[in-house]
């Protein structure tokens, strides 16, 4: 089977209560895993303030999923994004090698936006 990696954020409403949010995220670890995905790296990034309100509201609870899938998963994931009154929005982009890699320092501390600041402020 063919898999690909994936990063998807999704915006959940924020009129959810915490254990609604936690959920409706469980809901979609499981989808993933249920249809022979694999979670790489998830995080949760909390109630956060739109760039534009987004049915009247200002805030919403994003969440990060890095998995590795099957391409034909994604159509029924995002199909189940569509019809969860829950997701306000969503994202999922296919990363390529240099994004892994990427993802990967990143997690392991190598790559850091305060850390490249620093150094290019010291030169």
């Amino acid at each position: 089977m063919n898999h690909n990696q994936y990063e998807t954020v999704i915006i959940l409403t924020p009129v959810l209560s915490e254990q609604q949010m936690k959920d409706a995220v469980k809901s979609y670890r499981e989808l993933i895993t249920g249809k022979g995905g694999e979670i790489v790296h998830e995080e949760n990034w909390g109630l956060t303030k739109l760039a534009y309100p987004i049915d009247k509201k200002a805030t919403g609870f994003y969440h990060l999923f890095e998995f590795k899938g099957d391409p034909e998963f994604i159509k029924t994931m995002e199909l189940a994004f569509r019809r969860d009154e829950r997701v306000m929005r969503y994202l999922t982009i296919k990363l390529d090698k240099w994004a892994v890699l990427y993802n990967e320092k990143k997690r392991r501390g190598e790559i850091g936006v305060s850390k490249t600041v620093t150094e290019e402020a010291a030169q």
